[in-house]
């Protein structure tokens, strides 16, 4: 069997692979049995993706607004506006708003075109990572890295959800399959299509896409064939794509008249780049983030827990984090390491050690990053980690199973197997109650198929036995390392989720302050908050904030309906606040309205945030039938029908209403945006109908109740005449008090 070692030479130019590639990986086209399984693990992973994936209504009700925005107005699009009259966009770049923008522009708005392109997504990016690794390391192995990242759970949650996350991972898994192209040839193609991916990651997610870089970097510079001055003009050339790719947004964003675009959500000064180097750059590193509610200097520093948590090279696998990712993260470790020295005395530009390195580098430098970093740090972030892993498992695996005849690999292949289903038992334990067989039935085979694999060379050099029984042991290890993964994966997809902030699988024990982040806010808050909201009246799946929930998720009374016949998602786990994962039970009894709610039980048993966790922001609100009703009401005279304090409760009306609404503040209701004299200016001019108040940390306030929110409250409630409709309270501002 070909090792690593065969390829260790420069490959000629123009060459697509390597001599070693031909034998024991699959450059070329796919023969008939190969494409057949490829097709089979691209439908079963859209089958995975696609189940039932209306129950969770409008998922993240912030970026659903967005792109209903999208769909109704170009300039909205562009920008990444919370609403169609463009008052202010989302607190991040709008590039992955668009592929949802242009899906409820087609087809109209509803779940399923929200969330079927993130869906795809998915498929997408695991289609990428098996051609990938298939071109190196085989057929076999390329169907196992793309069946792992399939069944890793937070990808799951987030390839069902419709949080910027899913895009992310997409550009980022092929960028890295362009620069691996890129080191077996000297075509300047592939530098340059990396750097577009990478331009194009940055518009999705700003710095985050670029965590990645500099080990990519380094590798191409010290293993991509050629002499160093023209692998240093490729890089360049890939550099310049890149630039182009997302400068031409900044360059817009910045430019462009402030006065004739929406002001930058996130942002204290209306500016992208501000936006881009502070609340969601350095500050995420250091913690300063101004504008995040959670947000100021020391939050979390090493070890010190803080808003997101304690910092740490242990903070990927406590008992929020483990769960989602960490299943096969010390397995992939270990496998790193040992592809690393199996391919030692290989030539500068081997192919193989140069993708352990690509994949090993992107896995170490995302994890150092995400257990230390102080600022804001949710769950589902870790998806970020997923294709690393699964990559590295995959081709670790099969570089020491082709070498299995030798102690040092079968041991090597022995000690991860087991390794690895003696810690997946301890994360299945976290979930009480849950699948008790589970974590004893997943270490039992585990040590097995352990001692089987160690047993290889022995059994090869003195018995004949069997090829059936090399590959069952293999099998059965595969099998006890991917079925803790494979159940939480499962328990994902059958519970829906919506809201800011959600997590992957059954709930789990806390383990106290360091137990996890202490929820958080989604994209841009702080620390607390309620569970994730079920979609407002008018959305799938929402009901009146009065009536009941119905067999088909409507409430009684409701002129909103539900137009997906969607049950409620369910409500947020029991001790993280801020989640909002179901336990997979009966869904949660109705929540309470616009106003808020003291905190109480969900259906689970578990205490339940508030509906007013940090003022509501987190949550959105319920819009009762005559609320709905009251906010249609001659609204095509408005740019707005309505403002409210916060982003989830100007999208939670949104929604329901087809109509504008605009989110005074941003996402926190802390941005200055718009001043109390430019809302009075609208007001006098009739461009808004209504202000919604009870949102926001007191009606109609803001968190820190002395901003630009609260005086536009207080402002509001002196001059205008009170509405109330049921719990709701509204201000009319074409009625005057007195008038």
């Amino acid at each position: 069997m070909t090792t690593a070692h065969t390829s260790a030479h420069p490959l000629p130019r123009g060459r697509a692979a390597s001599a070693d590639a031909s034998s024991s990986g699959s450059a070329g086209p796919l023969p008939r049995r190969e494409r057949a399984a490829y097709w089979a693990l691209l439908a079963a992973t859209a089958a995975l993706f696609l189940w039932g994936l209306g129950a969770s209504g409008y998922a993240n009700s912030f970026y659903a607004a967005a792109a209903q925005a999208g769909g109704a107005s170009w300039k909205a699009m562009l920008f990444g506006s919370l609403d169609a009259g463009n008052a202010i966009t989302v607190d991040k770049p709008p590039a992955a708003l668009w592929p949802m923008a242009l899906s409820v522009r087609l087809f109209g708005l509803g779940s399923w075109q929200i969330l079927v392109p993130q869906a795809l997504m998915g498929v997408g990016t695991v289609a990428v990572l098996y051609a990938a690794v298939r071109r190196r390391f085989g057929h076999g192995c390329g169907l196992l890295a793309g069946a792992l990242l399939a069944l890793t759970p937070v990808a799951a949650l987030m390839f069902r959800f419709n949080n910027p996350d899913a895009l992310l991972c997409l550009l980022t898994v092929s960028a890295i399959a362009c620069v691996l192209r890129a080191l077996e040839d000297t075509r300047t193609k592939w530098p340059v299509l990396a750097g577009v991916c990478f331009g194009l990651a940055f518009l999705t997610k700003t710095l985050q896409a670029w965590v990645i870089l500099p080990p990519l970097v380094l590798v191409y510079l010290v293993c991509a064939p050629g002499r160093p001055l023209h692998r240093s003009g490729r890089l360049l050339l890939g550099g310049l794509a890149m630039v182009v790719s997302c400068g031409w947004y900044v360059a817009l964003a910045e430019l462009w008249p402030a006065g004739s675009r929406p002001y930058m959500g996130g942002s204290q000064h209306n500016s992208f780049l501000e936006l881009t180097l502070g609340y969601n750059g350095l500050g995420r590193l250091t913690g300063d983030e101004t504008g995040s509610v959670g947000g100021g200097p020391g939050k979390g520093g090493p070890g010190g827990g803080g808003g997101w948590g304690p910092t740490g090279l242990g903070r990927l696998f406590n008992d929020s984090m483990g769960g989602q990712i960490a299943w096969l993260l010390p397995a992939a470790l270990i496998l790193l390491a040992a592809g690393l020295v199996v391919t030692r005395r290989a030539a500068r530009t081997d192919a193989t050690r140069a993708a352990f390195l690509i994949w090993g580098g992107a896995l170490l430098m995302t994890a150092a990053t995400f257990s230390f970093m102080s600022g804001i740090f949710h769950e589902y972030y870790n998806i970020a980690l997923a294709p690393y892993i699964c990559a590295l498992v995959a081709m670790g695996w099969t570089l020491l199973w082709r070498r299995r005849a030798r102690p040092a690999a079968s041991a090597a292949l022995a000690v991860t197997v087991a390794g690895t289903a003696v810690w997946s038992a301890v994360l299945l334990g976290r979930a009480d109650g849950w699948l008790p067989w589970l974590r004893w039935a997943v270490p039992a085979a585990g040590v097995l198929a352990a001692v089987a694999l160690a047993a290889q060379p022995w059994v090869s050099r003195r018995t004949a036995s069997p090829r059936w029984v090399s590959w069952s042991a293999a099998g059965l290890g595969l099998v006890a390392m991917a079925a803790g993964p494979t159940a939480y994966t499962l328990n994902t997809v059958a519970t829906p989720h919506s809201g800011s902030i959600v997590t992957a699988g059954p709930a789990v024990a806390r383990g106290g302050p360091g137990g996890g982040p202490g929820g958080g806010p989604g994209p841009g808050g702080g620390p607390g908050g309620g569970g994730g909201p079920q979609p407002p009246r008018g959305t799938p799946g929402g009901d009146d904030s009065t009536g009941t929930s119905g067999s088909n998720g409507k409430a009684d009374g409701d002129t909103g309906g539900d137009r997906q016949g969607s049950r409620p998602p369910h409500q947020g786990r029991g001790g993280m606040p801020g989640s909002a994962h179901g336990r997979g039970g009966p869904p949660a009894a109705p929540r309470g309205d616009a106003q808020g709610q003291a905190p109480g039980r969900s259906t689970d048993g578990h205490a339940r945030p508030g509906r007013g966790g940090m003022g509501g922001l987190l949550d959105g609100s319920r819009v009762s039938g005559r609320a709905k009703k009251l906010l249609e009401e001659d609204a095509e005279r408005y740019t707005w029908a309505g403002a409210t304090t916060g982003s989830q409760n100007a999208a939670s009306y949104q929604l329901a209403t087809g109509r504008p609404v605009m989110a005074l503040g941003g996402f926190n209701g802390s941005d200055p945006y718009p001043t109390l004299a430019r809302f009075e200016k609208y007001v006098k001019e009739g461009r808004i109908h209504y202000f919604i108040a009870g949102s926001g940390g007191g009606p109609g306030g803001d968190p820190g109740g002395a901003g630009t929110a609260s005086r536009i409250s207080s402002w509001v409630r002196k001059h205008f005449t009170k509405v109330t409709v049921g719990d709701a309270v509204f201000y009319d501002l074409t009625r005057p008090k007195g008038s």
